[in-house]
């Protein structure tokens, strides 16, 4: 369940495939076709930027993204919310040149796709276009313009401005929010991670165009951004693409682009009031899971087992089938260049919280003591190994996969090695690394809608 303060992107952000024109939506959405081992050739610039190519010359279109390191939502300004969203939205609202209708209109005639999009430690840039060579050229004209001159038009930037007020108001209405915002704050209380969890009107209202210019000007450079290219398109081609996508922007952003360690802070739990007859639920606790730890397969495979395996979850036998507590239960993980969250969400009605939440305790402390059963841990594999060819069966999904290995290094062979790693586990390697990595005394707890007279804190952990 991604949330606002959590995962930001732009207004210009939406499904890649409703937004294209017509030719090319029909194209893009064609599947790869055979699942063979993907070939990634990969290179590095003079300058350090990293790009990433993979050949499909099926259907005449290219993918491009640009994603730039250290340029999210973690490295806003203090005090200043949604600087990272508010520069990558404008990023394709205009160029220097081309007021935003205009910008627009230029699109249209070149049937390309631009669009924009900013996370937790990621800006990017992406294009779709024609392969044809005179398209492609004025595609990637404009997608360097977009970059690298933009418009920074004040009254777009009132009207995003406006738009992140408005949306910030409705969602302080909704009890998910407000319990994400909450278990963020409690997970990252002094760190980077936990800054979206700030925002409010005022840290919206203090943002400047200045500050959205300081941001481009320091954090987008060539020697922390990740070139990712799909589709028809050679590697001399693709060299070139590249080169003129980046074409004057600085060779080195002054920012630092790492974010530093999270630090170990004792379980703490929250009961917040709130009208209705049901309570929205969230445990969580920051866990340092990173794509090259040797527990990541294993932590993987455990949290689909726990609860990110919907209706096969233990916790949704649980919680939504033996008891009825719930619709729904889930648990997540999202790896971060630092320790990213681990989380449990559901929501019941307010007279069965406090079972609720026993019945979790009782799952998760089982499930990090035994382990899953030999029976559970098969499934998890058939299911994980089954449905990972289809996260990158288009060119749209597979760049998104380059960009995530451009981003956090991965290996070349990273799409063909991540099912034989699955593949690979025990029951015991899923046992030891839950035992060793998590424990439910460090789980943050955060109940909105809670009643009050019935709230347990949770026990501090040990460290």
């Amino acid at each position: 369940m991604p949330e606002r303060f959590f995962q930001t992107a732009s207004s210009h952000e939406s499904d890649r495939h409703m937004q294209l024109k017509p030719l090319i939506l029909a194209l893009a959405v064609l599947p790869l076709t055979a699942q063979a081992a993907v070939n990634i050739q990969r290179w590095k610039t003079k300058e350090g930027t990293q790009i990433l190519l993979v050949e499909h010359h099926e259907n005449p279109i290219v993918d491009m993204a640009v994603s730039f390191k250290g340029a999210g939502s973690a490295f806003d300004p203090q005090n200043k919310s949604e600087v990272s969203e508010f520069t990558a939205a404008l990023l394709t609202s205009g160029t220097k040149q081309l007021d935003e209708e205009a910008f627009n209109a230029r699109t249209n005639d070149i049937a390309a796709n631009l669009a924009s999009a900013s996370d937790l430690e990621t800006s990017s840039v992406e294009m779709r276009s024609l392969s044809k060579p005179s398209v492609l050229k004025q595609s990637a004209a404009l997608f360097n313009a977009a970059l690298t001159r933009p418009r920074f038009d004040s009254a777009a930037f009132a009207r995003l401005q406006k738009q992140g007020i408005t949306t910030l108001q409705q969602e302080e209405t909704d009890p998910g929010f407000i319990a994400g915002r909450t278990l963020t704050k409690l997970n990252y209380p002094d760190h980077p991670y936990g800054r979206g969890a700030d925002i409010t009107v005022d840290t919206i209202r203090n943002v400047t165009l200045d500050d959205v210019r300081a941001f481009h000007r320091t954090r987008y450079g060539k020697d922390n951004a990740v070139v990712a290219i799909v589709g028809d398109i050679s590697r001399r081609r693709a060299e070139k693409l590249a080169e003129d996508a980046l074409k004057g922007l600085p060779a080195k952003s002054s920012a630092g682009n790492g974010a530093p360690d999270v630090r170990n802070h004792p379980a703490q739990r929250r009961d917040i009031p709130f009208a209705g007859e049901q309570a929205q639920v969230l445990l969580g606790m920051p866990l340092l899971i990173k794509r090259h730890d040797p527990d990541y397969y294993a932590l993987v495979a455990g949290n689909y087992i726990l609860g990110g395996g919907s209706f096969d979850s233990r916790l949704m036998k649980e919680l939504r089938d033996r008891h009825g507590y719930t619709y729904g239960v889930f648990s997540t993980l999202e790896p971060a260049t630092q320790a990213g969250p681990f989380s449990i969400s559901f929501s019941t009605q307010k007279k069965n919280t406090r079972a609720a939440l026993a019945d979790a305790r009782t799952v998760v402390e089982k499930f990090i003591a035994e382990g899953p059963t030999e029976a559970e841990l098969k499934q998890a594999k058939a299911n994980i190994t089954g449905s990972f060819p289809l996260r990158f069966d288009t060119n749209a999904k597979l760049l998104d996969y380059l960009s995530l290995i451009g981003v956090h290094n991965l290996p070349d062979d990273y799409l063909e090695a991540y099912p034989k790693a699955i593949n690979k586990l025990t029951v015991a390697q899923v046992r030891d690394a839950w035992r060793r990595r998590v424990k439910f005394s460090d789980l943050n707890i955060v109940v909105v809608g809670a009643d009050t007279k019935d709230a347990k804190p949770a026990k501090a952990a040990k460290k």
